[in-house]
């Protein structure tokens, strides 16, 4: 017994560890889906006017009102959705009923209609404050010349239209024609992984208790052997 007394306590100690990350995996669930709850709750509340100054964590999905006037020049980001392919958002410069210049994410247009001329007009957005984080390490840069962009950067995207950084992505836009299809701020892209990280770590337990038992039943065939 003595010989088996080490690969036990190795084995034990092993699934331990396993199951406590398993564990720790579902309690991050938990949190991660009472924050998306938190989150979807946010978006969807009653909007509000835009506050004088935002906080980017703070006010980020902050639902707002705002009416003003396009200024007929904007940023295109490629985009694609699962409805109607690869298109582009369309990122307006737009001046508000008093006078700040910001940013308005009208949403999808075709690649075809992506050269429509989208002259200046009058409209009330409500959607939500948003500061995408979409650039990594892969992210080609911009495309000045054509104005296409490869994600949304609300700081690079501000300096380049020369408004405060802030942007609101409409859910709903209105006293306008639609110029694009409205994509709005939604939690689908806020990854959650947890339960698949959980259920691994499991699996690994049961195969770390596997081995270990199979481990001992072979040391024991050797001894009797």
């Amino acid at each position: 017994m003595k010989r088996l007394v080490i690969p036990l306590i190795f084995g034990v100690v092993g699934c331990a560890v396993l199951v406590s990350l398993g564990v720790w995996q579902l309690q991050r669930l938990a949190w991660k889906e009472g924050l998306l709850a938190e989150i979807e709750a946010r978006i969807s509340d009653a909007p509000v006017d835009l506050p004088e100054t935002l906080d980017v964590e703070q006010d980020r999905y902050l639902p707002v009102r705002v009416a003003g006037r396009t200024l007929g020049r904007e940023i295109d980001v490629l985009v694609s959705t699962k409805e109607q392919g690869a298109g582009f958002r369309v990122i307006s410069t737009f001046e508000t009923e008093v006078g700040r210049l910001i940013m308005v994410d009208e949403g999808y247009v075709r690649q075809t209609e992506k050269d429509a001329a989208r002259p200046p007009v009058e409209m009330v957005v409500t959607g939500n404050v948003h500061w995408p984080d979409e650039v990594d390490g892969f992210t080609p840069e911009p495309d000045l010349g054509a104005e296409i962009w490869f994600a949304r950067d609300v700081p690079a995207m501000a300096a380049h239209l020369e408004t405060e950084p802030v942007l609101v992505i409409a859910r709903t836009i209105t006293g306008a024609d639609a110029r694009a299809t409205p994509l709005p701020v939604t939690t689908e892209g806020i990854p959650n992984s947890h339960l698949g990280y959980a259920v691994q770590w499991f699996g690994l337990a049961l195969v770390w208790a596997g081995m270990t038992a199979f481990f001992v039943w072979r040391m024991q065939r050797r001894r009797q052997a």
